[in-house]
């Protein structure tokens, strides 16, 4: 059984950074993509990024290139967000999903993904 636990969220200023880690378990992840999404209050969960793991390649939504950069860490079985220059907009629940059947480089739809963490909140303050 796949588990995925965040951690490292939490309230910061905007400009400010915060590293987001998901801890894998059950598998190893090196065939799958995984992702983060976002979800704000009253809004749809949105993809932020994700990361074939196997190639290391990364892919973002538009708002958050430049300040966001999704890495993982084989020994460690952990995908990361590093987030800079953050906005208040940034301000979400932050999910961390595996997708283990990869369909084309990585998608962006929620219901590709398999499985999911609990969640992480992000608040970044004005």
């Amino acid at each position: 059984q796949v588990q995925l636990v965040e951690s490292g969220g939490g309230l910061v200023q905007a400009g400010g950074s915060l590293r987001l880690s998901c801890a894998g378990s059950g598998r190893t992840f090196s065939n799958y993509i995984m992702g983060w999404f976002r979800q704000a209050p009253g809004k749809e969960r949105e993809f932020v990024a994700a990361i074939r793991w196997s190639l290391g390649l990364t892919y973002y939504v538009d708002s958050v290139k430049g300040r966001f950069t999704i890495s993982r860490d084989n020994a460690k079985n952990t995908v990361y967000l590093q987030m800079n220059s953050l906005k208040p907009e940034d301000t979400a629940v932050y999910y961390c999903a595996a997708d283990q059947n990869p369909r084309g480089p990585y998608s962006r739809s929620y219901s590709a993904y398999d499985y999911w963490g609990q969640g992480t909140q992000v608040t970044v303050s004005s």
